[in-house]
């Protein structure tokens, strides 16, 4: 059976797709603090990462109803199946690959010495040699399968849609079958699906020989989705995801914080002081934020968050936030407060806190409504902790989102009040 081993992968994390997964802009210069902090994750994890890459050949698929069997071995997942069967994908090979335990517990190690800055970097690095590993895994299985007169579909994982994260467990053990390496029996997928470590990704690639068929299904081109540049086998251009959006702007050198322009805004601070400085506040509020103000002043706010999940290379989440205040004369006081999964939303049943309490998890999230029956202005001397990661499985993550909604509805109904004045 065809197969390969990597223990000593070069890894080559370009600055783009790091600063992608860090939340910057695309343009946006990566200066100061920012690229201090970028700079000690890549050296520490020179010095002392651990990355791995394996592939195994399968043999032939049998795609029966709405699943699939490889070496035996059942998948029951409606769509890879089709998406196999559409592109005549007889066989493919299993991959996993990871930046190893070395990244997570330095990331855990910087958490408990309270450097959540330090801890961000690290493991936004640790997501960003995942996907490099990945992608340049595809690249070399497009070489192999161009010699041999085939072409390679889009890698797919257990956890995306379709496709039950629980057969993590099966897919290890395709990929371990005769495979005695250390590397591989330290890679455990838990009860819940997840991968530990946390830092790596199991894949299918699938091959069909049908190659025409491939460049006919814009959906079946890896190509789209792939960045390794050097790549002699592209079919079509790369095209770039859209950036998380996550706040990463107070780890941009801003200077001294912004402040307002002075204006009366009763209730409210108007020369305000904020965590985030005021272009991100008014980006958010003019792209994130609905306000809706009613005839007794009151006023109805509707924030909507979009994140990514700590794991499963970053899957894309969003959350909604709903806000009754009282009006200016009672300092907008907060009436309620809530904050759920935005419907139709579906990255955040990949968190791992999600998969491990789903109820659980939600039902906490429901019933943290901080400074609910306090003004809104009590935010600006809110003490919460600096934890900007995107996703929700963490007390300290969910409390620094909600300082951040409160900010920009602050921000906003003082940029109101003053274009009224």
């Amino acid at each position: 059976m065809l197969e390969f081993l990597d223990t000593h992968p070069a890894v080559a994390v370009s600055d783009a797709e790091y600063k992608r997964l860090l939340g910057f802009p695309a343009h946006y210069p990566v200066n100061g603090r920012a690229r201090e902090l970028a700079e000690q994750a890549r050296s520490w994890y020179a010095v002392h990462g651990r990355p791995w890459v394996c592939a195994r050949a399968t043999g032939s698929f049998e795609l029966t109803g709405q699943s699939l069997r490889i070496n035996g071995t059942r998948f029951a997942s409606k769509r890879l199946h089709d998406q196999l069967s559409e592109a005549g994908a007889g066989r493919g090979w299993v991959v996993g690959v990871s930046a190893g335990s070395e990244c997570e517990n330095r990331a855990r190690q910087l958490w408990l010495e309270e450097k959540p800055d330090e801890y961000f970097f690290m493991e936004m690095l640790g997501s960003a040699v995942v996907e490099y590993l990945v992608t340049v895994t595809g690249g070399r299985l497009c070489a192999w399968a161009e010699e041999n007169g085939m072409a390679v579909l889009p890698h797919y994982s257990p956890g995306y849609t379709g496709w039950d994260v629980s057969d993590q467990h099966k897919l290890l053990a395709l990929l371990r079958q005769n495979q005695t390496h250390e590397c591989l029996q330290q890679l455990q997928a838990l009860d819940t699906g997840m991968l530990q470590p946390k830092k790596s990704l199991l894949a299918l690639f699938g091959l069909t020989p049908e190659r025409e068929r491939v460049r006919n299904l814009a959906e079946l081109v890896p190509c789209e989705s792939c960045c390794f540049a050097p790549c002699q086998y592209r079919r079509r251009p790369f095209r770039e995801p859209r950036p998380p959006l996550e706040d990463v702007r107070r780890l941009q050198p801003l200077g001294e914080p912004d402040r307002l322009r002075p204006g009366l805004v009763p209730g409210l601070t108007r020369d305000a002081r904020y965590t985030v400085n005021s272009r991100a506040l008014d980006k958010w509020s003019r792209e994130r934020l609905q306000l809706e103000f009613h005839t007794d002043r009151s006023v109805a706010a509707r924030f909507r968050y979009d994140g990514t999940t700590c794991s499963n290379l970053g899957r894309p989440l969003a959350f909604d936030y709903h806000l009754e205040l009282a009006s200016p004369t009672d300092g907008f006081r907060i009436l309620s407060a809530r904050c759920r999964p935005a419907p139709g939303d579906v990255g955040h049943t990949q968190m791992c806190a999600f998969l491990a309490d789903p109820s659980g998890l939600l039902q906490t999230i429901a019933e943290e409504r901080p400074l609910v029956g306090r003004p809104l202005d009590e935010v600006l001397a809110w003490s919460r902790p600096a934890a900007p990661s995107g996703c929700y499985c963490d007390a300290p993550g969910r409390l620094h989102k909600w300082g951040l909604v409160l900010e920009v509805i602050h921000y906003a109904l003082i940029q109101q009040q003053q274009e009224l004045a």
